[in-house]
């Protein structure tokens, strides 16, 4: 504000003066060379003095400030580019993690599927143990039975022949001789079912 008006102060003065001697001539005084000394005087302290003030008060702050942007500007690139980095170290940290953590998936799941093919696997043996007992179990009680059938068909058939004709003809007969036909009947039947 002070400099405004000091700048202004010397523009009038200067204004007064040319006019001062523009009323004494009754013409232009710049072009008359009586008064190009005193012209060039009052241009040279004018710009001197323009000179000083901006080299001294204008100059150096607007170069302050452009030192001030410049540092702030370049401190400004160095921290954008800090956390440029940063961010690129963090990203590749948060990949090396997705890896590990795919990697652990991977193995857990492969280990669980080992663990439960192999239980699978032993639950089938034992149900093919238990299959087979089960099924020589059977195959014994069925030769069991099949060893133990014709002597209670031979002796059913007896005591059922021995009923028969003892309610037919109402005499007992010998449990010997009925056991003899019996057993001849049960001979010829025995070798046309089992080839024998």
């Amino acid at each position: 504000m002070i400099k405004k008006i000091f700048f202004q102060t010397i523009f009038l003065s200067f204004l007064f003066l040319i006019e001062a001697f523009a009323a004494e001539s009754g013409g232009m005084p710049q072009l008359n060379p009586e008064f190009w000394v005193s012209q060039i005087f009052w241009l040279t302290i004018t710009f001197g003095i323009l000179y000083i003030v901006l080299s001294k008060l204008i100059l150096p702050k607007i170069s302050n400030n452009l030192e001030i942007r410049k540092s702030q500007i370049l401190e400004n690139i160095e921290t954008a580019d800090k956390q440029r980095k940063e961010s690129e170290e963090k990203i590749k940290e948060y990949n090396k993690i997705i890896q590990d953590n795919k990697i652990k998936a991977k193995n857990y799941y492969n280990q669980v599927r080992e663990k439960i093919l192999k239980d699978i696997n032993k639950k089938k043996e034992n149900l093919d143990n238990d299959l087979s007992e089960e099924i020589k179990k059977a195959e014994l009680e069925i030769q069991n039975l099949k060893n133990k059938s014709p002597e209670k068909i031979t002796k059913i058939a007896i005591e059922t022949s021995n009923d028969l004709i003892k309610q037919l003809i109402g005499v007992e007969v010998n449990n010997s001789s009925i056991s003899a036909i019996v057993e001849d009947l049960s001979k010829r039947k025995k070798s046309e079912y089992y080839g024998n």
